[in-house]
């Protein structure tokens, strides 16, 4: 399995596919997948019947899910990759770019 450099909470862009440049905070996580869905992002037309939080029904728009590997860290607008070191005892993730922690 590989690591997941991205965690929930995270600012991404989207770096190919239909929804390319677009970008929003990670709401959720699936690493067994390695899918993540994005707020905003790759948004889908659902229907739903009437339940009690839904009376009415109808068409419902929701996010949908897009694989890691489409996704980049942003970090002061701009993207960046990110590494892992260790400083100290603790492991910490980093900027490539900047090289700072994150």
């Amino acid at each position: 399995m590989m690591k997941l450099k991205i965690k929930s909470g995270d600012t991404v862009q989207v770096t190919a596919g239909d929804h390319r440049g677009e970008e929003g905070k990670i709401v959720k996580i699936f690493p067994v997948k390695y899918r993540a869905i994005v707020e905003g992002v790759n948004m889908i037309s659902k229907h739903a019947k009437p339940s009690a939080q839904n009376p009415q029904g109808g068409i419902v728009k929701k996010e949908a899910s897009i694989h890691i590997s489409n996704l980049m860290l942003l970090e002061n607008g701009k993207v960046t990759k990110v590494g892992y070191r260790t400083e100290g005892d603790k492991k910490v993730r980093f900027s490539k770019k900047s090289d700072k922690a994150i």
